[in-house]
């Protein structure tokens, strides 16, 4: 049977209200009063009911983060970035994968509204703009992750994804390549979208065009798939490089192509992919990637989210990244 806070203050010889202020307000308490409190607590076993204290205050001590994928390295260093910072004041972190689906986000930012979180990251599928308002708009303040708030009523933290889309189709073009083909999906998922449109428009003032091949989710599995479909064609239909949406696009095309030995990377198809997560130096062939840094990106929005930053007529504060390119063995040479 769970020891009441009335055990322990009949234990220590001090009233309710002693007991309550030394768990919560201990600076109001002599250091003589507070070591017998919690001489006590100890004694007793007493577990504070915080679940009854969040109530009474409105708010709880944690923090939800809505990510698209948690199996993807990426996203877990963004939530090992936001819990390190957050519980460095105190709180903690409750992550929740969407799938990449719109209707299990708004299941989990459904849940987090009812515990009455201190404030919500999330990664949005698609246009969540409404819900995410409504939510903002009864107190809960919210900051976009790694995706940049087209107006101002979100904080955001995210990487200049259309510059790493630039970045990556610049590199492919510096090593000679000319029939690229870019591999990723759904283009709903905005950083999608956006590398994509930087790639294209590099593609473009160079003359050449960019091939697309669709898939229906970031990972391995879909990488994979494209590494086939690119594999069934002849040779001279084949593309010369590919830039993948992400890193686990990109290792599941390189498994493809490695495991046939019909085509050689990156002597005959030169392969960069997008986030630099641990897994990308450690492929069979190294793979260049457009680095992010995930871990600052969860750090930053906890800071955002503690500062109070929301859009509220002032504008919502912005922290955007610039992207860096790691060139590896997978896109070096011919």
């Amino acid at each position: 049977m769970a020891v009441s806070i009335r055990e322990v203050a009949e234990r220590a010889g001090v009233s309710v209200g002693t007991v309550s202020n030394v768990l919560n307000r201990p600076e109001k308490v002599s250091a003589e009063t507070v070591q017998r409190v919690h001489s006590a607590i100890d004694l007793l076993g007493f577990v504070r009911n915080d679940a009854a204290r969040q109530l009474r205050a409105g708010r709880s001590r944690t923090i939800g983060l809505v990510v698209l994928d948690i199996r993807n390295p990426f996203f877990a260093e963004i939530a090992r970035g936001a819990e390190e910072r957050a519980d460095a004041h105190g709180l903690a972190v409750l992550v929740a994968n969407s799938d990449e689906k719109a209707e299990r986000e708004a299941r989990h930012l459904d849940l987090f509204e009812e515990q009455r979180v201190a404030g919500v990251l999330v990664t949005p599928v698609g246009e969540s703009v409404p819900r995410l308002e409504r939510i903002q708009e009864r107190g809960t303040p919210v900051v976009l992750v790694d995706r940049e708030s087209q107006d101002a009523r979100f904080a955001a933290v995210a990487v200049d994804d259309n510059e790493g889309g630039r970045v990556a189709m610049q590199h492919l073009l510096e090593m000679g390549r000319r029939r690229v083909a870019f591999v990723g999906g759904p283009v709903t998922l905005r950083q999608v979208s956006d590398r994509l449109r930087g790639a294209q428009s590099v593609a473009g003032e160079a003359g050449l065009g960019l091939e697309f091949i669709a898939t229906g989710a970031l990972t391995v599995e879909e990488g994979r798939r494209a590494g086939r479909q690119i594999l069934d064609r002849t040779s001279d239909r084949r593309p010369d490089a590919v830039f993948a949406a992400n890193d686990l696009l990109a290792l599941g095309v390189l498994q493809s192509l490695v495991m046939t030995g019909d085509a050689r990377v990156p002597q005959d198809i030169a392969l960069i992919g997008y986030d630099d997560i641990d897994f990308a130096a450690a492929a069979v062939i190294p793979l260049s990637s457009v680095r992010q840094p995930a871990a600052l990106i969860g750090s930053t929005a906890v800071d955002l989210l503690l500062s109070g930053a929301r859009g509220s007529g002032l504008g919502a504060a912005k922290s955007i990244f610039r992207p860096e390119l790691v060139a590896r063995a997978s896109s070096l040479g011919s």
